[in-house]
């Protein structure tokens, strides 16, 4: 009997030092490729993705990262987060929702930068090497246009 696969949500977060265009590119392009990669996510296995970002972040959709990686027909929508005293600032916030069989304790949630404080209990269980994190992503970036 096959297993069922059912919706789970992967979430992440990360911060940027300045507001620009490029800053929340490389941050959200970092922070999905961690994602990816210690989930072992697919894009056809990606039913939908949010983006959130604080305020003080305008300068760009987080989700053009996301196209930039390849997820040309995943369905994205980009928003601001709360206005909550003393949250964050500069964040960036994703939650993907992933059709998988992989048991919801399994899933690896990346929190990257000071986003670390929004949930100090959700430390990696598993490294990923930066050299070869960034090469991939330099991959993916050659197939954008």
């Amino acid at each position: 009997m096959e297993k069922a696969v059912i919706c789970r949500g992967v979430r992440g977060a990360t911060t940027i030092e300045e507001d620009t265009p490029e800053s929340i590119l490389r941050a959200t392009r970092e922070l999905l490729a961690f994602m990816i990669r210690l989930n072992d996510i697919q894009p056809d296995d990606v039913a939908s993705a949010i983006f959130t970002t604080t305020f003080d972040v305008v300068s760009e959709f987080p989700a053009l990262a996301a196209r930039q990686l390849g997820w040309m027909d995943v369905p994205m929508l980009c928003g601001h987060e709360m206005r909550v005293a003393d949250t964050v600032p500069r964040c960036i916030r994703i939650l993907i929702n992933w059709n998988t069989d992989t048991p919801q304790k399994e899933i690896q949630h990346v929190y990257l930068k000071e986003a670390k404080a929004l949930r100090p209990d959700k430390r990696l269980a598993s490294e990923i090497d930066l050299d070869e994190l960034n090469q991939w992503i330099d991959e993916q970036l050659k197939n954008w246009s």
